[in-house]
């Protein structure tokens, strides 16, 4: 199955074979054994029936009828389901002949978790950050190294002892109310406790959280994030799941509507699922969309954001109604950032790609005071933050690398959010976690960073 990830041209044009190199290659780890093909031309290149083979010439993946390639793009195959790829092996390249060798690279150990070129399309292969479908990772953000937690370096827990157990994942501020995704197919709608932390709203059904259902009121969404619009919780929330609970070993990633407003119900029922994963590349069940957030329209175009799958910079006009900005969902299998406009519609559009440079994405927040991405990594990480902003090219770019608060243990971390700027006391402000592991009995920690 052929995993998109790449900027589709409306027609290709004669172009060299050579202009096409393989760019990675996934051999074992969180996502199926993968090639990824890179067009460095100028051309775009229409690459239906090529064939991809390992080591063996009887193996063979056929691309897909309609596939191209646009100059600079890049798009991952999964090959799993027509050959394997071993810990000593070469992935190749031929054209719809079968004879004709276009480009190969061969190994001797597994990918850990990737070899790619750097840079795209004409370095030499080395181990790196796995990112199908994006810009390889070659090298640390240029470069740039962590640095110490630009706040305190203390925290402090901020729930009741064991309130809501293990899986808390995503959280989202919004000024008096804190939101928070369970992957357990649950909503939790908290507010202040007086002593600088948060407990469960007991009004309106929210004591003990809300129980998610997909559209047609049946299923377990496996919530791992939540979000807001500009709208607030009046716009309805937005949660991110990976997974329907009920058929766990199945991906299923998906971003779904709650009304948050209305009922004292116990169960929410989504007013509209965006089911996005025939367009992405196949990973775990449980290694799906992990994070989300969103992003006005109007930061974007003043930022000079590009839209990728146009290849010209962002027209929110193109889309029609849609929440007034785009969405960004972490892939935690393949520690990617994908961007989406999701119109009311139900139809979504891709918009961009990125890697985000570490070996997992467990959470995205938008701070718009610092108009700056937040990209958050858990224990895998040893809990490691990014930042990233809207370059002068039109995407996003590395900001700054960030070591977790030292006086925090080095825990299963999910969700990070960050206080408003009316928070801002002295030059700080608060942010919060969410232990996916409830570690010590507690699920949430509350820390600083500097306004």
């Amino acid at each position: 199955m052929a995993a998109a990830a790449a900027l589709l041209a409306p027609a290709a044009h004669a172009a060299p074979a050579d202009d096409v190199r393989i760019n990675e290659v996934v051999t074992t780890g969180s996502v199926d054994d993968s090639i990824e093909l890179f067009n460095k031309g100028t051309a775009a290149v229409d690459v239906s029936g090529w064939i991809l083979r390992d080591d063996n010439n009887s193996s063979k993946y056929t691309v897909p009828s309609g596939t191209t390639l646009a100059p600079g793009a890049a798009r991952a195959f999964d090959v799993a389901g027509s050959f394997g790829l071993g810990s000593s092996d070469k992935a190749r390249l031929y054209l719809p002949d079968g004879s004709t060798l276009v480009d190969s690279f061969g190994w001797t150990s597994h990918s850990n978790p990737s070899w790619s070129r750097c840079p795209d399309g004409t370095g030499a292969f080395g181990k790196a950050p796995l990112t199908l479908g994006a810009p390889n990772s070659c090298g640390s953000g240029g470069g740039t190294g962590p640095v110490p937690w630009p706040g305190a370096s203390t925290v402090a827990t901020a729930d009741g002892a064991n309130v809501f157990g293990q899986d808390l994942s995503g959280l989202y501020q919004e000024g008096p109310v804190l939101w928070g995704a369970q992957n357990s197919g649950k909503l939790w709608r908290l507010v202040r406790d007086g002593s600088g932390g948060w407990k469960p709203d007991t009004a309106n059904g929210w004591a003990s959280g809300k129980t998610l259902r997909y559209p047609d009121g049946t299923g377990s969404p496996d919530s791992e994030a939540v979000t807001l619009t500009a709208a607030g919780a009046a716009g309805g929330a937005y949660v991110a799941t990976e997974r329907n609970g009920d058929a766990s070993g199945t991906s299923r990633l998906s971003v779904l509507r709650y009304d948050v407003t209305t009922g004292t119900g116990g169960t929410l029922t989504a007013t509209k699922e965006w089911n996005l994963t025939a367009g992405l590349p196949a990973v775990g069940s449980n290694l799906g969309f992990e994070a989300v957030t969103w992003i006005p329209d109007a930061t974007l175009t003043a930022a000079g954001f590009k839209d990728e799958s146009t290849g010209a910079a962002y027209d929110p006009n193109r889309y029609g109604a849609h929440t007034g900005g785009i969405f960004l969902l972490g892939v935690e299998g393949t520690a990617t950032v994908h961007a989406y406009v999701l119109q009311d519609s139900g139809a979504a559009t891709r918009v961009a790609t990125f890697a985000s440079g570490m070996s997992g994405v467990m959470e995205l927040q938008w701070e718009p005071q610092a108009a700056r991405l937040w990209v958050v990594c858990d224990d895998t990480c040893s809990g490691q933050h990014r930042t990233m902003k809207v370059g002068t090219s039109g995407a996003f770019t590395l900001d700054a690398v960030y070591d977790r608060p030292s006086g925090m243990p080095d825990i299963n971390n999910e969700g990070f959010t960050l206080a408003g700027a009316d928070e801002c006391v002295a030059g700080s402000k608060p942010v919060y976690w969410s232990d996916d592991s409830n570690t010590g009995g507690h699920a949430l920690r509350r820390g600083t960073i500097s306004c």
